[in-house]
């Protein structure tokens, strides 16, 4: 459930009896031709569905995140990373203050990752009770990266694998078939202009869209995996 459709009365009587919550996290970034604000609408409605069945709140997504190679196209913004971890340390801060144990971080973009470090480092200092954080970049969770895959090879940024109805855009039409993969090497070196001389509209190739069914099949696979972690992914009870 969202944490916005509660009040704080709600919230103390549901940590009577569970102490999971969710903290989905994303980015407002170019994707082509795809919303700016993709990886955060997939990150917070991956997490909704995932804990909705288990009653679990889910905080508002984070829409900022590590995005520095994509300034050069407009829209797209960027947190330094000091600041991008002092807001998740923060949120566990606070939420461990409250009585909320068990955290999962759910990640809709590759640039998020040193959360995951900065989770290690925050379960590790010294409490009065245990805490435990799992980290999870939906996307690339091994049923949907599998599952992915066999559609097609090498799925890239601003294509097909993050369109989504729930991604595109009223009245923008996406252009027919695909383009050639950019070298991940290349990338991995590339400042913001060569990002967007190199990608020209932003994706970084394949195919711009697959059918629907595909997605579909794609984004159940990934509530699920999200879900089995939100069951399952505590060592400790």
């Amino acid at each position: 459930m969202r944490l916005h459709d509660m009040n704080w009365q709600a919230v103390e009587a549901y940590l009577e009896t569970d102490d999971r919550v969710v903290l989905p996290i994303g980015s407002t970034e170019q994707h082509g031709y795809l919303s700016l604000g993709t990886d955060a609408i997939l990150a917070e409605r991956v997490a909704i569905e995932a804990a909705e069945p288990l009653g679990i709140p889910v905080l508002p997504v984070l829409p900022f995140g590590l995005a520095p190679y994509f300034t050069a196209f407009p829209g797209s913004l960027t947190l330094r990373t000091e600041t991008f971890l002092a807001v998740i340390r923060d949120l566990l801060d606070t939420l461990a203050g409250q009585g909320f144990r068990r955290f999962a971080i759910v990640n809709g973009h590759g640039g998020n990752t040193p959360a995951m470090n900065l989770a290690r480092e925050w379960i590790a200092q010294p409490r009065e009770h245990r805490v435990q954080v799992v980290f999870t970049s939906w996307y690339a969770a091994p049923r949907v990266a599998a599952l992915a895959e066999s559609k097609e090879h090498d799925p890239t940024h601003g294509g097909w694998f993050e369109n989504f109805p729930w991604t595109r855009l009223p009245g923008v039409e996406m252009p027919a078939g695909g383009k050639p993969v950019l070298s991940r090497d290349v990338v991995g070196q590339a400042n913001p202009a060569d990002i967007r001389e190199l990608s020209e509209d932003g994706s970084f190739g394949g195919s711009y869209a697959l059918g629907d069914d595909v997605m579909d099949e794609i984004w159940r696979t990934g509530v699920d995996e999200v879900r089995e972690l939100l069951t399952d992914g505590w060592a400790f009870r």
